[in-house]
């Protein structure tokens, strides 16, 4: 069976490293489910594999995406059939960039009603927010939570779990129009970066007092500033690596990356109780599927029951896919990007 997709065919800029052509799919296993596609969403995952800086990607030429919003077209197991035709929310381990998807029964959500745009905002972002926020930790009324890229996909969604859960919410952005976006959202504080150092500014908000939790999607040098600002019992959780996509030197640039982060002892974290959690989505839908359908699941009834608004960003056509990664990568992006094929 083939199908039209867009390509990952070089590693580079975007107007250089896509290209929409024509692909073969593998016949359906018993599992799986074929899916015409309406639309697919951007990630920060994306980008970095685009710049060669995310090694779960596989190998080029290759199809990247991990979500997508469409029809089930056709299914592996004829006790299926009855699914034909249903729209769904659908999780793949790659090969979002595609018109026709194959995925995992276990991996779709039936998404009779709601727009594309705001399905994509519910899918791996808001899964990851839930995760950190609910699933593997628990946020306490009154914890002091530390939000960096706090307008974003994630970010923006943090923001309303922390506040749901009673917490004091510090919100860090890179614009003036971040800052409105998430004090507009519930946040009690915000800091734009840019003008001045964060960690001053949090050390003037926090009065003497410490963080709770950070959720870094930095990394870098942000992490060594994180751990300073933890208090006893403190949490760290790194999902990301956006410093990364600053550098320009390759391999140099790794490495400065890494030497920022620093070297944390096991040894020193027991000694002052405090803890780094590393979270990589993609892995927990490798070996644990059913915390991802769990995570959806509590994800949905917090939307249905207007606890929780995505933030829906912009909206693009499937040609214009190399102005929405440069949208995405330029780091003025506020909430979800969404790609459309028709």
């Amino acid at each position: 069976m083939k199908t039209n997709a867009i390509v990952l065919s070089k590693i580079g800029s975007a107007s250089h490293a896509f290209s929409n052509q024509e692909i073969t799919l593998p016949a359906l296993k018993q599992d799986e489910v074929l899916i015409d596609s309406e639309a697919f969403g951007l990630n920060y995952a994306d980008v970095m594999a685009r710049r060669g800086l995310y090694k779960e990607a596989p190998p080029l030429p290759c199809v990247i995406g991990y979500e997508l919003v469409g029809k089930i077209i056709d299914v592996g197991n004829k006790e299926d059939q009855h699914l034909i035709g249903q729209r769904v929310l659908a999780f793949s381990r790659f090969g979002a960039y595609a018109k026709l998807v194959i995925t995992k029964l276990n991996a779709i959500i039936p998404l009779p009603n709601a727009k594309a745009e705001i399905a994509m905002a519910l899918s791996t972002q808001a899964v990851t927010a839930y995760y950190m926020s609910d699933y593997i930790s628990t946020i306490r009324r009154n914890d002091i939570v530390l939000i960096h890229a706090a307008a974003g996909g994630v970010g923006s969604l943090l923001i309303q779990l922390s506040k749901l859960a009673g917490a004091i919410v510090i919100a860090k952005v890179s614009s003036d129009e971040k800052e409105e976006l998430a004090k507009r959202l519930g946040a009690d504080f915000t800091i734009n970066y840019t003008k001045k150092p964060y960690e001053v500014e949090i050390e003037s908000i926090l009065k003497g007092r410490r963080l709770d939790i950070s959720f870094n999607a930095v990394g870098g040098a942000s992490v060594k500033k994180d751990m300073r600002l933890l208090g006893s019992g403190g949490r760290l959780f790194l999902f990301g690596g956006a410093e990364l996509l600053k550098g320009r030197w390759g391999i140099f640039s790794k490495l400065s990356f890494l030497r920022k982060m620093g070297i944390i002892l096991p040894v020193a974290l027991m000694m002052r109780s405090k803890s780094i959690l590393g979270v990589n989505m993609l892995k927990i839908a490798d070996n644990k599927p059913h915390v991802i359908e769990a995570c959806m699941k509590e994800v949905m009834a917090l939307f249905e029951s207007g606890k929780l608004v995505p933030q829906v960003g912009k909206v693009y056509h499937v040609a214009d896919i190399s102005a929405a990664h440069n949208y995405l990568e330029s780091g003025k992006s506020t909430g979800k990007i969404t790609v459309f094929w028709n």
